[in-house]
């Protein structure tokens, strides 16, 4: 299986730039991004609210500790009532910022959801992508765009909003507070070499000093942790994918007694996870020692080095305090990077995996192959014709090469050719899905394709039956009249009924299930690959004249892939896929003959 590879040691505004490439397009181009500016003015303008409401706390702790030491009950009273301003005013700003934030970015997760959604499903690019993870050559393809859409999108979100606001509230408040720590660190006089030299705003500068080389540390402690949580989400991503296959095919699993193999595909999937995860615990284990005694050791620092003025008078209690509490406020500001790395690593690495998802995206957004495929031209008859026709394998194998073929109104004809051929493929390519092509194809409109493996969607049998139109285009009568037409009289009844259906039928079922489909829209042109392979023989023939009369009496053709020889009396006319090609240039040649 191709997987998406770790993120490259890319430098930091290199991966500023990508995330600044993913958030661009909700706030600057999209429908919303007039209200969406509006609530992120709203989120800084309350940050800003925040700290000027910490600034004046940190005015109150002066005030406080004053009165406390010179036993001032008047004006310890009094503070105590101007405290309940400031901690409702606290409280206030931190419940609408909280709401404005998580309503922001739920809007935005819901636009950014939408659009990759809009595009992934857009021109088969859903499908491309998994044809493309399946070259020999890849190994770019993005894995899992299930969780790309669903958990990456929730995390690249969160971590945008709260660790961009908590940056921005970080260089806030050290602006705000900064002066206030340099007006009260005072000024350090020390001698060197019997000269006296002095330092204003000593604390600042250590706090400084203690911050960078926090810093330093912590970004060579974390730096792992951004590979790690890469990983991470990989290896999860490819537990749960593996879980939910042996949900899908159960049954096929359990006949063929294949539950020992599945149980060590998984326990080897989830021993890559848990070896990943118990790495990412060891490097998380050093970054938390490290940052728990950053943190503690800030919370002395500054009494240790204020201790002296204080003893000696230069300095009050409220005036200590302050300090304390001003420095505390600085130093939060500048350890910013320490406190958030493990979350910035997250941060990073879910980025890298959308930004790939989006590159992937783009690469195959209009890869339709070469087949210029065009409708037959008005007032004219409608017919299948190829010209030049040339297929090839995803790692450029060529399977056919410079083929006509033609179909006209009223044919019935049949592909055959040994396992591997291509029948599948040549089928894909008329229905214009099958990218490694090129050439050129006229394809008449009105016209089904039947899989060998249908598509049942799970809810109420009459959408099943209608999929992908809405079952309301089509009466109720309408929709029991096909289920008995395809020998599904057991469900006529049964259209309200929600269930699995793609395990609650049979492999036989569902290929009749998906005859009523083109005997309920009845299609001109059709396009059937084993479509009756699980059916007996019986009721295959059944189903054979009724397709067949079908499509002759709206004026146009079928053909059909089967192996059955008996299906062989529903056609006229047979394309065999010959291994036996005189110059070389592909694997297979078709050949044309009357049944």
């Amino acid at each position: 299986m191709a997987t998406s590879p770790p993120p490259s040691r890319t430098s930091l505004w290199t991966a500023l730039r990508r995330i600044g490439a993913l958030a661009a397009p909700y706030f600057g181009r999209s429908e919303e991004r007039w209200i969406a500016r509006a609530m992120l003015l709203a989120i800084v303008a309350l940050n800003l609210g925040y700290v000027y409401v910490a600034v004046l706390g940190n005015q109150w702790y002066g005030r406080f500790y004053d009165a406390l030491q010179n036993k001032d009950s008047v004006v310890f009273w009094r503070e105590i009532g101007v405290f309940g301003w400031i901690a409702f005013a606290n409280i206030a700003v931190q419940i609408v910022k909280f709401y404005v934030t998580q309503l922001l970015q739920l809007r935005w997760r819901a636009w950014m959801t939408r659009s990759y959604l809009g595009r992934w499903m857009a021109n088969k690019t859903f499908y491309r992508l998994e044809l493309a993870r399946y070259q020999a050559q890849d190994g770019q393809s993005p894995d899992n765009p299930d969780q790309r859409l669903q958990e990456d999108m929730q995390m690249f979100t969160d971590y945008s909003m709260t660790l961009s606001m908590g940056l921005l509230n970080a260089v806030v408040t050290l602006v705000s507070f900064v002066g206030i720590l340099w007006g009260l660190s005072g000024t350090v006089d020390f001698s060197v070499g019997g000269s006296t030299y002095q330092i204003a705003g000593s604390m600042v500068w250590l706090a400084l000093v203690y911050c960078v080389v926090g810093t330093v540390i912590t970004h060579f402690i974390g730096r792992p942790l951004i590979g790690l949580n890469f990983r991470q989400q990989r290896f999860e991503a490819d537990f749960r994918h593996h879980l939910v296959r042996v949900r899908e095919y159960s049954e096929a699993i359990a006949l063929d007694n294949g539950e020992t193999v599945e149980r060590t595909q998984l326990d080897t999937r989830f021993g890559s996870v848990l070896k990943n995860y118990l790495n990412l615990i060891k490097q998380q284990k050093n970054l938390v020692g490290f940052t728990s005694f950053f943190g503690q050791a800030a919370v002395i620092f500054p009494f240790l080095v204020s201790a002296p003025r204080f003893f000696s008078g230069a300095i009050q209690l409220g005036a200590l305090m302050q300090i304390s509490s001003a420095f505390g406020k600085v130093q939060d500001s500048l350890s910013w990077f320490v406190d958030n790395y493990d979350r910035v690593a997250v941060w990073r690495a879910t980025a890298d995996r959308l930004t790939s998802f989006e590159a992937a995206m783009q690469a195959h957004a209009n890869d339709a192959g070469e087949v210029a495929r065009s409708a037959p031209a008005a007032g004219a008859l409608p017919a299948l014709t190829a010209e030049a026709l040339s297929v090839a394998l995803p790692d450029g194998t060529p399977l056919l090469a410079n083929t006509s073929l033609a179909v006209n109104p009223g044919d019935t004809v049949l592909l055959q050719g040994p396992s591997g051929s291509g029948k599948s493929t040549l089928f894909r390519t008329l229905a214009g899905i099958w990218p490694f092509a090129r050439g050129r194809a006229q394809v008449p409109q009105n016209v089904m394709f039947i899989p060998q493996r249908p598509y049942v969607p799970d809810g109420k049998l009459r959408d099943a039956l209608a999929y992908p139109q809405p079952a309301g285009d089509y009466s109720d009568e309408a929709l029991r009249q096909a289920l008995r037409d395809a020998l599904l009289p057991d469900l006529v009844d049964r259209l309200d009924d929600s269930d699995a259906w793609s395990q609650k039928l049979s492999g036989g079922e569902q290929q009749r299930l998906a005859i009523a489909r083109v005997l309920l829209k009845k299609p001109a042109w059709l396009f059937a690959d084993e479509a009756t392979s699980a059916l007996d023989a019986e009721s295959e023939r059944t189903l054979y004249q009724r397709l067949v009369a079908q499509v002759q009496a709206a004026g146009g053709a079928m053909v059909s892939i089967a192996h059955r020889a008996s299906v062989a009396e529903h056609h006229t006319k047979r394309w065999t896929l010959d291994p036996q090609v005189p110059d070389g240039s592909a694997r297979f040649r078709l050949a044309v003959s009357e049944r």
